[in-house]
């Protein structure tokens, strides 16, 4: 198998051409037979995937079918997402995405919430069931270096984020930076990740008049979640909020934009503009408000290309440390994949051996029948086999530390003609699948029962206390409890 990724960032492309790719990216993974991954973010599209081989043209049939399922979810002519997608294969598609995780590769240098969405890439994916072993684990690591870089970096200590910088921005633009803040009036659209951020961002600038809307309807359960002091608006009060608003935030991401002359209407802006300014962020890839509302008098407007461009650099130490923890996360995560291999060719080895051995003693126990003879030829051999397969078995994991398990795979097929089969093979790993209570045996259902019976009443299981766990019991499985308690 190999692997590979398509990537399309703010690096290579507007901010507005990897927004139209993203359009639908969540049901791209879903829409091919390979194993994929796709990580979609404010300012990047990148999909990771398993070819089914090594062969080049695997590779590439792998890497048109995404392709075709990109062009069709976002609308985008086939040619130009060919063009616009760079490729990156094996080592090098592991290297980027751990830099990627740390925050070496974002518009902000360092941002802390890239980790959280690259680990969430990975739970989506393995709802969804399009994630394979050698995926999890290579997210999941990626997951574990950026934690490191947060922990032994000055990189992570700053705590950068697009947020954070957006709002830096518009402080230092109303003139009064952070100070600014305690007495603004905010109001908030959105209710995914980014909103989530931009709250806890503004509660701990002190802001303490924050409306969130939502036009999902979500922004009544998004403030309760959170615990926020913040009030969820209705579609009657945007306009009366609008209007008292200091900062208005973007970050819905939805299919429409509020034009210019909806937020002249909405915020009471005349041709002279009105009492305060208005500061407006746009957050959202793409984009929540249309580029003409920065025309209008007395509006600021704050996008992702301002806070590219703004994004205050690193210092190089800084930089430095973590490109030197993340190489060495990809270096350590190459040799164990490297072994792994070389594990699949010692398996192969043994096994081969082991078929010959087999083969040999049979002829052994027909002539001579099953005695102490016998015997003693076989412990004889088995020693003599475990002693010749030491030196292999050490070459091999020599070898692959080097990054040459292929030249040992080789020797094994040009000596012994061994076909080397990966014992984990990359199909798409399914998400569990709830069973009815029909489809339980009695036995099982006993089990349950019993097991229940050590629960107690509202439990989850004998180590935790009622109330903490909440679970959804098999009736039938209750019935049987309360059954054998009487």
């Amino acid at each position: 198998m190999t692997l590979f990724s398509l990537v399309a960032t703010h690096a290579d492309l507007d901010l507005e051409t990897v927004g139209i790719l993203s359009s639908g990216a969540a049901d791209v993974a879903g829409s091919v037979d390979v194993p994929a991954v796709t990580l979609a973010t404010c300012n990047r599209l990148e999909i990771y995937a398993e070819a089914s081989s090594d062969d080049p043209a695997a590779l590439e049939a792998s890497r048109e079918e995404l392709i075709d399922a990109v062009a069709e979810t976002s609308g985008v002519d086939r040619d130009t997402i060919a063009s616009t997608f760079r490729t990156l294969v094996e080592d090098d598609a592991v290297s980027h995405l751990f830099q990627v995780g740390a925050g070496l590769d974002s518009a902000v240098i360092g941002e802390r919430e890239i980790a959280g969405q690259v680990r969430k890439s990975l739970a989506d994916a393995q709802n969804a069931g399009t994630v394979s072993g050698n995926l999890t684990r290579l997210f999941e690591t990626a997951t574990r270096t950026a934690k490191d870089v947060g922990a032994r970096t000055a990189l992570g200590s700053r705590g950068r984020s697009i947020v954070s910088v957006s709002l830096d921005i518009a402080g230092d633009m109303r003139g009064d930076g952070a100070a600014f803040y305690r007495d603004a009036s905010v109001v908030l659209i959105g209710t995914g990740a980014y909103a989530g951020t931009s709250l806890a961002q503004l509660q701990e600038r002190g802001v303490r008049d924050i409306a969130v809307f939502s036009g999902s309807g979500r922004a009544e359960q998004f403030v309760a979640e959170r615990g926020a002091a913040a009030r969820a608006l209705k579609m009657e009060e945007l306009s009366e909020a609008f209007s008292a608003a200091d900062v208005i935030i973007g970050c819905s991401g939805g299919n429409r934009q509020i034009t210019a002359q909806e937020i002249r209407t909405l915020a009471g802006i005349g041709p002279e503009g009105r009492e305060k300014d208005l500061t407006v962020i746009d957050l959202a890839l793409s984009h929540d408000f249309t580029p003409e509302v920065a025309d209008l008098p007395g509006v600021e407007l704050i996008t992702l290309e301002s806070v590219k461009m703004a994004a205050p650099a690193e210092t190089e130490d800084s930089l430095e440390q973590a490109r030197e923890v993340v190489y060495a996360a990809v270096q350590e995560y190459l040799t164990e994949r490297q072994q792994r291999s070389a594990d699949d060719a010692i398996v192969a080895l043994r096994r081969h051996t082991q078929s010959v051995l087999d083969a040999e003693m049979e002829k052994v126990r027909k002539q001579h029948g099953c005695t102490a003879a016998a015997e003693e030829v076989e412990f004889a051999v088995r020693r003599i086999v475990r002693k010749l397969l030491h030196t292999p078995t050490v070459r091999a994991r020599e070898l692959a530390a080097e990054g040459r398990t292929e030249d040992y795979v080789q020797a094994l097929q040009d000596i012994f003609g061994l076909e080397v089969e990966p014992r984990e093979r990359p199909e798409r790993e399914q998400p569990a699948k709830r069973r009815r209570a029909e489809e339980f045996t009695p036995a099982e259902l006993a089990q349950m029962a019993a097991h229940l019976q050590k629960v107690p009443d509202g439990g989850f299981c004998p180590h935790h206390r009622p109330g903490e766990f909440a679970v959804e019991r098999l009736e039938v499985a209750q019935r049987l409890t309360q059954a054998q308690a009487s």
